[in-house]
């Protein structure tokens, strides 16, 4: 070989494709013997027009290729589960937190209970209130009990009631108001207050001055023995007392005529109540008397007063 020349040259030396072209397959060149595309050692990636490959199976053109999983899902036909495998997972599963078996979903708080206890707490208070109110009522109702029983009406007295003794019979003891009784000392008649229960509406009036006394001359009593002397009277809302005689002989302990009535002051209209006391009579006629004394109170009316056998 002379200077600078390199020696023989061909296209298929110059160009490694120049077996593709029809000037190079004329010139003699030829493909390869490697399978590669005119490199030594490289991988032959030809294969068949019309094959492909689906997950590491070949298929035929014109075949059905292998069904792949749904977006987001294993192939079924390559997917094993981990339990197939040695030392894969358990298959039991676990029960969830609260209860709950075979892969369900697991129970809540015990709803059911918590109702229960809220009930309960529910009618213990309304039990409780309850019984408060009931001990309340209780309380109020023997407070006006005791305050109704301090003051008498018609049926009651100022103290309390022992059994009765003496004889004769309540319908057949005598009675009297203000037109039969004597009066002395500047008491008198009048029927200005509304609520007197004697005929005619008439009360004594007058009586507060001292010397002033009404007189009963009681006769027909049966026996000799203990009586009780009933009074119905009025105050202008503020108590009073007389001194009671009886057969000549002050009482040791003064008529109580208080407002038991709890009329409002200076109101005589709503002051009428009864007092009593208990007296000793003799069988056939007797004489009570009520004056304003020296020490009394004596700014009363009187209405009716009547006898009852025994002493309350």
């Amino acid at each position: 070989m002379s200077p600078g020349e390199n020696g023989p040259s061909t296209p298929e030396d110059d160009d490694p494709f120049g077996y593709l072209y029809a000037d190079g397959q004329a010139r003699g060149a030829q493909p390869p013997s490697g399978g590669g595309y005119g490199y030594p050692n490289s991988v032959s990636r030809v294969r068949a027009v019309g094959e492909r490959t689906y997950g590491g199976q070949q298929a035929q053109y014109g075949q059905a290729a292998p069904q792949q999983g749904g977006y987001g899902q294993p192939n079924a036909a390559a997917y094993q589960a981990p339990e197939t495998f040695p030392g894969g997972a358990p298959t039991t599963q676990q029960p969830m937190p609260g209860g709950g078996s075979g892969g369900g979903r697991g129970r809540g708080p015990n709803t059911k209970g918590l109702l229960i206890g809220a009930v309960a707490v529910v009618a213990a208070v309304v039990v409780g209130i309850g019984i408060a109110m009931l001990n309340g009522n209780s309380d109020e109702d023997k407070k006006a009990g005791d305050e109704t029983s301090a003051a008498p009406t018609q049926s009651q007295s100022t103290k309390p009631s022992p059994s009765s003794s003496g004889s004769g019979n309540s319908a057949d003891l005598p009675t009297t108001d203000a037109k039969a009784l004597r009066l002395d000392g500047g008491a008198t008649t009048a029927s200005d207050v509304e609520g007197a229960k004697a005929d005619g509406g008439f009360y004594v009036s007058g009586f507060n001055q001292t010397g002033a006394s009404l007189t009963w001359n009681v006769s027909d009593i049966p026996a000799a023995g203990k009586y009780t002397l009933f009074v119905t009277y009025g105050v202008p809302g503020k108590d009073a007392n007389a001194t009671l005689t009886v057969n000549d002989k002050a009482q040791n302990r003064p008529l109580n005529l208080a407002n038991f009535a709890h009329g409002p002051e200076g109101d005589y209209k709503k002051g009428w109540t009864n007092t009593y006391a208990d007296i000793t009579l003799d069988k056939g006629t007797n004489t009570v008397k009520i004056s304003c004394e020296q020490g009394n109170q004596c700014d009363v009316n009187f209405d009716q007063l009547w006898l009852k056998p025994g002493w309350k």
